[in-house]
């Protein structure tokens, strides 16, 4: 397997100004030392709770926001802040709410061939209609679709819609932002199905965010928990939920509804103390002692090591 992407050592920070002059007074350290590849064809799912950073990571990765700090490589080549306009063609994103995301003064048409446009793709408005046409065909709309505006479709074929904006410059890495948060548990299901269909037929390689556990699960082959702008545990999907290591991952699959109330009585929830602290001004060493079930003085400390404890599996945890 050859890492198509690779993040050493990331940090977004973002500065908070004040007082009359404007100047800096504090830093939102939402991204704080991140580490992962993604193998080419690999779907790695990230989870966590609201505020973690998983979208920022995303973000930061296609230089929709500058990285602080850190490197970011895509298919072994370093992206930079002078030459990442380069790669904007092979990275692309789907946005989570599928009603701010298309602008509502244009046609599907026009959404989905403005990429064509920006690289200049076709080379004449017959050949761009015709590949928006191929477009809303792979994501399951009609042509008939391409001369209507946002406000005319749901939610879900509307998520189709950025679906099939992402897909328009043949792009090799798509960054799925909760593509499936705001729509129904059966249109879901029917997104998800489409997504993995197309990377098989494609060829392509996702980093999927998400809250929801099962979903990641359903999609993904490596999954990362990520807490206050740490990945705390990084695994195959399998390992993950049979022999979760961190304290805090035990407790997001711990909360997984399960169908059969037989085996959900059996199961015993962790429940969590408090709220997730401030990026402002994280605990010091371990990020999640405050809400910690096995904290101990050594966590207040030192920063746990975020390192390979068997084969392919990481965690940042003194006590595993």
């Amino acid at each position: 397997m050859q890492p198509l992407i690779e993040v050493k050592d990331l940090k977004q920070h973002f500065p908070i100004l004040g007082g009359f002059l404007g100047k800096q007074i504090q830093t939102v350290k939402a991204v704080d030392g991140v580490s992962f590849y993604i193998n080419k064809g690999e779907t790695l799912g990230l989870v966590g709770e609201s505020g973690s950073g998983k979208t920022t990571l995303g973000r930061t990765i296609l230089n929709l926001y500058h990285p602080t700090n850190g490197q970011i490589f895509y298919d072994g080549k370093e992206i930079t802040k002078e030459n990442y306009r380069s790669f904007a063609k092979d990275m692309q994103i789907i946005f989570q709410d599928p009603y701010a995301s298309l602008n509502p003064r244009m046609t599907v048409e026009d959404i989905v061939g403005e990429a064509l446009d920006v690289h200049k793709l076709c080379s004449n408005s017959k050949e761009r209609r015709e590949r928006v046409k191929e477009l809303l065909a792979l994501v399951g709309l009609n042509s008939e679709q391409a001369t209507r505006y946002p406000h005319e479709f749901s939610g879900g074929q509307r998520q189709r819609i950025g679906i099939a904006r992402a897909l328009a410059v043949n792009p090799k890495f798509i960054v799925c932002d909760e593509p499936v948060s705001a729509l129904d548990v059966s249109i879901q299901a029917q997104i998800i199905n489409m997504l993995d269909k197309m990377q098989k037929e494609l060829g392509l390689t996702y980093l999927f965010i998400a809250h929801d556990l099962g979903v990641i699960r359903q999609i993904s082959d490596r999954i990362g928990v990520m807490y206050l702008g740490n990945i705390v545990e990084l695994t195959n999907g399998a390992t993950l939920y049979e022999e979760a290591k961190h304290p805090y991952t035990k407790s997001l699959i711990s909360a997984i509804p399960i169908a059969d109330p037989n085996i959900a009585k059996t199961q015993k929830r962790i429940i969590l103390k408090g709220e997730i602290p401030s990026p402002i001004n994280p605990p010091s060493g371990c990020k999640f002692r405050t809400r910690c079930p096995i904290v101990q003085d050594i966590c207040a400390e030192e920063a746990p090591e975020f390192r390979e404890i068997s084969n392919d599996h990481y965690c940042a945890c003194h006590f595993v």
